[in-house]
């Protein structure tokens, strides 16, 4: 992505101030640019980078803002641009892996209104929102919401009820999606392309709802995590190939890898239970306990069916904590 300075949402597609019951303006300067830097031996420095950058909200008076967690994990440096040009130092707070929120505490008072929280449960596919990104008015686009459904990441990241955004904003992580009333209702996490006719594919980005916030929000702001056991992590890089859940790649060091798991193998069953596709696997794997339990697998490899023992364990252990100031 290019510097927020070398490029413009077209003008016809950018929300004007009539068109919304809310001061756009003030919503608008809630949002922030925000840039990471991550330690060259980090565990996910060669996967995500080690200079990050995207947007986070302001949520509250106090400087916390939220963020996509994949921008800060890791991160040992963190600057928040506003809108009116200042740059203010931050610290990373906490991030979740299970919902993909992050927080970051401003350092500096940025001296501007926070964006109020919604409800994404409310929002509806066809209801039309704002997505905006760090800059003002300029870096925002009109949209709608086109669906909310279930999406199951590669990654081991489940959601039951994503929203989806159209058309998709070119600077997508950490947008703020803003309802007709002013308020975050989702944050921006991704940009996918989904069939159409012939060729075409349309553009989208999906997005994280709000409503996963309030029940983790105090642990986050006083522990740095939810006040619940960790999910068994496995470590490894899955997608869907003609209904089959295949493994496609393997993080190192991790559970998948220790067990022997390889590239190609086909999930068949978790603890004697078929696998249909994955998000069907990541329930069955986090049903069997906390991090550190046993998970049975059997896989299809080269012809022949094998059983395989996966002790699971805590993502968070395999990455650097946020270091203090």
């Amino acid at each position: 992505m290019s510097e927020s300075s070398d490029w413009e949402i077209p003008p016809q597609a950018q929300p004007k101030p009539a068109d919304w019951p809310f001061d756009l303006d003030r919503a608008l300067s809630a949002v922030l640019g925000l840039r990471a830097t991550v330690p060259a031996d980090a565990y996910t420095a060669g996967t995500l980078g080690t200079e990050r950058a995207g947007n986070g909200v302001l949520i509250r008076e106090d400087g916390v803002v939220l963020t996509i967690g994949y921008l800060i994990t890791e991160a040992d440096s963190v600057w928040l641009n506003t809108n009116d040009g200042r740059a203010v130092p931050g610290h990373v707070m906490a991030y979740d892996q299970e919902t993909g929120f992050g927080l970051v505490q401003a350092l500096a008072r940025l001296k501007l209104p926070p964006l109020p929280l919604g409800r994404s449960a409310s929002a509806q596919p066809g209801d039309r929102v704002i997505v905006a990104g760090a800059g003002g008015r300029p870096h925002a686009l009109n949209a709608r919401i086109a669906a909310k459904q279930e999406f199951a990441g590669y990654w081991e990241y489940l959601l039951d009820e994503a929203i989806f955004t159209v058309p998709a904003h070119p600077n997508w992580g950490g947008t703020a999606v803003i309802d007709g009333e002013g308020a975050l209702i989702a944050l921006g996490s991704l940009h996918l392309q989904q069939g159409g006719e012939g060729n075409e594919r349309d553009h989208l980005n999906m997005t994280v709802p709000i409503d996963l916030l309030p029940p983790i929000l105090d642990d986050l702001l006083t522990l740095g995590r939810p006040n619940h056991p960790p999910r068994p992590w496995l470590g490894l890089y899955a997608t869907e190939i003609d209904d089959k859940v295949v493994v496609a790649g393997l993080a190192s060091g991790a559970p998948a890898r220790r067990a022997g798991l390889k590239t190609g193998d086909i999930v068949l069953a978790v603890a004697g239970e078929e696998i249909a596709d994955l998000a069907s696997l990541y329930r069955k794997v986090w049903r069997r306990g906390a991090a550190g339990v046993e998970v049975p697998m059997v896989v299809f490899r080269g012809g022949r069916t094998l059983d395989l023992e996966v002790r699971s364990a805590d993502r968070t252990q395999f990455l650097k904590s946020p270091s203090l100031h």
